[in-house]
């Protein structure tokens, strides 16, 4: 394991912005999961990057060479681009400075109903608005509802405002945006040739290819994409119950399928389907399409049932409300550390109204107050269960206590389930 992995705080001090410096572009949000790796490959490129962001500890942490969580392969671009007085710190909307493009990545989330709440993104652009110049080519970059670039093209000429609009989609992996924004295809839209134009000579700077596409089918991909893959782990996850129910061993199935058969090669594991974009865009979606998106609504009763299925087996085979339940791994996915949307969570609130105590760790999580060392965790618990497939945990010593392993994942312990 790195030491990027190990402690994503760590870097020295190289350097502070020069407050003077007029940024070639602006990037709202831009001290988060979205911007971050974005910011780090535009400086990469020689370009000098506002970083305007409400959240002042982490623009503190990122000026002081550090990185707030883990993304592989920015913490030498960070110190660079420190050296290289690549970038600029700001805080309020009213600390934009020059006329380059202002990149938003200010998404469109869901609410309790699971409906896109759209005015989220006519909030932000209302702050930016005074403080942009017409001539300012404006993108958004995280998932929007279908329809919001145009709407927004209408909104700001409604306004008399002749601002370029774009949507250039974000489609990395959490962790891995540095190495995927230099080996993927960009996908760029326009409400105007000239907007397209500016934002294809933009995003041509640090992609190997750029694909140009209307407005609506820039957004429909993004969540197309998204869509498509919480519909994949659907499926595996739906194979995965039904084996266990036949007694059978997934795994082996699985092993079968894909042997030499190239059919079934990017059918993925089973396992937890979460974290901040599939289960929301997927639900945006069928928002979009009235509802009538029914292979996204099987794809959430199947992925977020599963840990209510591992949960009502464990009380049928276990006498869970006299034991204490281990939970391995509380971030979304393996070896990052963020906690969003992880359904590590939900799980750890069910067996709370079952079992006797939960205890949690994570090698990466800092942000978790509950969270116990491994040894700790394993010496204390009657029964694990693997809910993030962290490298670490792959020839973990359990002390030989029953461990549930839905991922497949675990090697010389003792799986149960």
């Amino acid at each position: 394991m790195n030491q990027q992995s190990k402690n994503p705080q760590a870097g020295a001090k190289v350097g502070t912005s020069d407050s003077t410096v007029v940024p070639d572009i602006t990037v709202i949000g831009g001290a988060g999961h979205v911007g971050i790796p974005l910011v780090l490959a535009f400086a990469e490129a020689g370009m000098t990057v506002n970083i305007n962001d409400l959240n002042e500890a982490t623009l503190a942490t990122l000026r002081a060479g550090r990185l707030p969580f883990i993304e592989h392969g920015a913490a030498p671009l960070l110190v660079k681009a420190l050296a290289d007085n690549r970038l600029v710190f700001t805080s309020s909307p009213s600390q934009i400075r020059g006329s380059g493009p202002v990149i938003v990545t200010i998404g469109t989330p869901v609410d309790e109903f699971l409906n896109p709440v759209t005015v989220a993104v006519q909030r932000c652009i209302d702050d930016l608005l005074p403080y942009l110049s017409d001539d300012q080519l404006l993108i958004l970059r995280s998932t929007v509802f279908p329809g919001t670039t145009d709407w927004l093209h209408t909104y700001l000429a409604r306004l008399g405002r002749k601002n370029k609009i774009a949507f250039c989609p974000e489609r990395v992996v959490q962790g891995f945006g540095i190495k995927e924004l230099a080996e993927m295809p960009q996908i760029v839209s326009g409400t105007t040739p000239e907007a397209a134009e500016e934002a294809v000579a933009l995003f041509s700077r640090i992609a190997p290819e750029v694909v140009v596409v209307a407005p609506i089918e820039a957004e429909l991909a993004k969540l197309f994409n998204n869509a498509y893959r919480y519909i994949e782990f659907a499926a595996t996850n739906q194979f995965y119950m039904i084996a266990k129910s036949a007694g059978a061993d997934y795994q082996a199935v699985m092993k079968a399928m894909k042997h030499n058969y190239p059919r079934s090669r990017t059918l993925p594991g089973p396992g937890f389907a979460a974290g901040p974009c599939l289960f929301k865009d997927t639900m945006q979606l069928a928002a979009f399409a009235r509802n009538q998106f029914n292979i996204g609504h099987a794809a959430m009763q199947v992925n977020e049932g599963l840990v209510l299925q591992l949960v009502e087996d464990l009380k049928r085979n276990y006498d869970v409300a006299n034991m204490t339940v281990g939970l391995l791994g509380m971030a979304f996915k393996a070896d990052i550390d963020d906690t969003r949307a992880s359904l590590s969570y939900k799980l750890k609130r069910t067996l709370q109204t079952c079992a006797k105590d939960v205890l949690t760790t994570d090698p990466f999580v800092t942000t978790d107050a509950s969270i116990q060392p491994l040894d700790a965790v394993v010496a204390g618990s009657d029964l694990l269960i693997l809910c993030t497939p962290h490298s670490a945990y792959r020839h973990a010593d359990f002390a030989g206590k029953p461990v549930v392993d839905v991922w497949g994942f675990l090697k010389n312990a003792n799986v149960v389930y």
